[in-house]
């Protein structure tokens, strides 16, 4: 790991001139003392680092240190840059790893590449935090610690233990044999098995998670795109509550993020559109339209319609006198 944070290093210092052990510190994720054990080491093994004192001094490196990679072009470079500029850069906690990674890359672009690619880049934005509305893009808030103990389980082939946590229920035990992570509209799932059969977990659910050191049983090849298809499939047959719901369009997106899957959408000639969606159950519906008050209404079931109506008439009778 040091040996990736001093190539990082330099590659900071060849791509932005001088930088204070303090921005350094910050980009590298690390503490300014051992920013300034890195200077130190990266002298001794002959890397021409200068130090400037005073106000506006720091490090640098000598121009004209580099290497260079051929076979890349522009084009092929920005690419990689603006998809690693979106929300998925932080996907699956490699948001850091693949900063380097670019550094890496561009550090080693010819000179001709170099000189328009920073200006390029920062003409293209992909999967802003908000959209025009100022609503912010869907996320979740995952534990620390499980992105990394679930991905070392995935890749090393480990089991996994962790705690799962349903909406409204307390967290319970989980040992499981991970087959692979799948991430869709901002969500991470991991796939795995118990005792052979199907499971497929959030990780936003997941308060604590540990890679066991026993190997997981599983096959040696997966087709997670074939694995997801199915487990799809499967979720849509089973019996969940299914309700019709007619929505603002503003609020369209607002309404998936409750919803665990949608069956069918159509725009209505008002404007507000159609939606056919599943929840966990009779609550989880009822609880999911009500948030969006008068920007949504529940068509169908009758039994959803009637336990909004008497939350709302409870509502009321509070506010009455």
């Amino acid at each position: 790991m040091r040996a990736d944070r001093l190539v990082s290093l330099v590659l900071l210092l060849r791509r932005r001139g001088r930088m204070t052990a303090d921005q350094l510190a910050t980009e590298l994720e690390v503490s300014t003392r051992t920013v300034l054990r890195d200077i130190s080491a990266l002298s001794t093994a002959g890397v021409p680092v200068f130090s400037d004192r005073g106000r506006y001094g720091g490090f640098s490196l000598l121009p004209g240190f580099r290497t260079e990679l051929t076979g890349l072009n522009h084009d092929e470079a920005l690419a990689l840059l603006t998809a690693a500029s979106g929300r998925g850069s932080s996907v699956l906690g490699l948001g850091a790893p693949l900063a380097a990674a670019m550094r890496k890359v561009v550090d080693a672009l010819p000179a001709g590449h170099r000189a328009r690619l920073d200006d390029d880049a920062g003409r293209l934005l992909i999967e802003p935090q908000n959209d025009l509305l100022a609503r912010r893009a869907p996320g979740e808030d995952l534990a620390d610690g499980v992105v990394d103990a679930v991905r070392s389980a995935v890749l090393e082939g480990r089991r996994l233990r962790f705690d799962y946590a349903r909406p409204e229920t307390p967290p319970s035990p989980r040992t499981v044999d991970p087959i692979g992570l799948v991430t869709v509209r901002g969500r991470t799932y991991l796939l795995a098995t118990t005792h052979g059969k199907d499971r497929t977990y959030r990780l936003s659910r997941m308060t604590d998670a540990e890679a066991l050191p026993e190997p997981a049983e599983r096959p040696e090849r997966v087709d997670l795109e074939r694995i997801w298809a199915e487990r799809a499939a499967q979720f849509l047959a089973e019996s969940h509550v299914s309700v019709v719901v007619e929505v603002h369009p503003d609020r369209r997106d607002d309404l998936l993020g409750s919803a665990r899957a949608v069956r069918a959408e159509e725009p209505l000639m008002d404007g507000r559109v159609r939606l056919e969606v599943t929840f966990d159950d009779l609550r989880h519906a009822v609880w999911a339209v009500w948030q969006l008050g008068t920007d949504a209404e529940a068509v169908s079931p009758e039994t959803v319609r009637e336990s909004l109506r008497r939350r709302a008439d409870d509502l009321v009778d509070r506010y009455r006198s």
